[in-house]
C-alpha cells in the first residue's frame, strides 16, 4: 500500500496543497535549498549559529535535512510526498554537516534543541518537526528543554517529534512532555517497528507513521 494511503492523506493532498500562512518550523539538518524539487517552495531560514542551506550536500544532515523538507513542501509532482507544498516552511538546522562526516546520524545537544525550539516558536511556527537524535542528555539540559517546549506551547505551537530508532523502552524530555505527539514508526500492517522507540508516554499520546518505504529529495 502507498504510505499515502495508508495513513489516509491521499484525499488531503488532492483537495489542498496547504496555505502559506501556516508556518511548520523544520529543526532537523540544512536544507539543499538549490534542489529543483524545492524551487518556488516557500521556506524562510530561522537565524541561528549557521545558515540554513547545505555547505555539503552529500553530507548526513544536509540529507536528512533535506529528505523531511521534501516530504513537508516539495512541488507537487515531485518524488517526495510534498505533503504541504502550499505551506510556509521555517527552516532552523541544529546538526553540523562536518562534526560526524559522512558516518552515523548526527545529533544535537538539549541546549542546542531548546535554542531552535524557541527560535521557531518566535519565528511564528504553527507546527514544530523534531525528527532529530540527542547526544549528552543531563538534568540542565532536559530542564531547558521542557522550559523550551512549554514556550513553544505558550506561543501555540504543535510539536511533532519522532519517537526515535534506538529500538529501546522509555521515555525522554521531548516525548514525556504533554504538549508533543511522539511519532512511532510502523509496518504495512500498522504495527509498531522493532527499532522504534516506546514508552508509557509515547504510547498515550503517539501517532504511527510508515517506517519503511518513503520516498524524498
Amino acid at each position: 500500500m502507498d504510505p499515502l494511503d495508508f495513513v489516509n492523506l491521499t484525499a488531503l493532498m488532492e483537495g489542498t496543497t496547504g496555505s502559506t500562512e501556516i508556518r511548520v518550523g523544520l529543526i532537523d539538518g540544512p536544507v539543499w535549498l538549490s534542489h529543483p524539487d524545492l524551487s518556488g517552495a516557500n521556506v524562510h531560514e530561522v537565524p541561528g549559529k549557521s545558515g540554513g542551506a547545505c555547505s555539503q550536500a552529500a553530507s548526513v544532515a544536509c540529507t536528512h535535512g533535506t529528505f523531511v523538507a521534501g516530504v513537508l513542501a516539495a512541488r507537487r509532482g515531485s518524488s517526495a510526498p510534498s505533503i504541504c507544498a502550499g505551506c510556509t516552511l521555517l527552516v532552523r538546522p541544529i546538526f553540523s554537516e562536518t562534526a560526524h562526516g559522512n558516518r552515523g546520524m548526527p545529533s544535537a545537544t538539549p541546549e542546542e534543541l531548546a535554542e531552535a525550539i524557541v527560535a521557531s516558536a518566535d519565528a511564528g511556527a504553527h507546527v514544530i518537526n523534531l525528527s532529530s537524535a540527542l547526544g549528552r542528555s543531563s538534568p540542565k539540559g532536559d530542564s531547558k528543554l521542557e522550559a523550551a517546549l512549554n514556550y513553544s506551547a505558550r506561543r501555540g505551537a504543535i510539536t511533532v517529534a519522532a519517537a526515535g530508532n534506538q529500538g529501546s523502552v522509555g521515555s525522554s524530555a521531548i516525548t514525556r512532555h504533554p504538549w508533543v505527539i511522539p511519532v512511532a514508526a510502523c509496518n504495512a500492517r500498522g504495527r509498531p517497528l522493532p527499532e522504534s522507540n516506546l514508552a508509557s508516554s509515547i504510547g498515550r499520546r503517539w501517532l504511527s507513521a510508515p517506517g519503511h518505504g518513503i520516498i524524498s529529495l
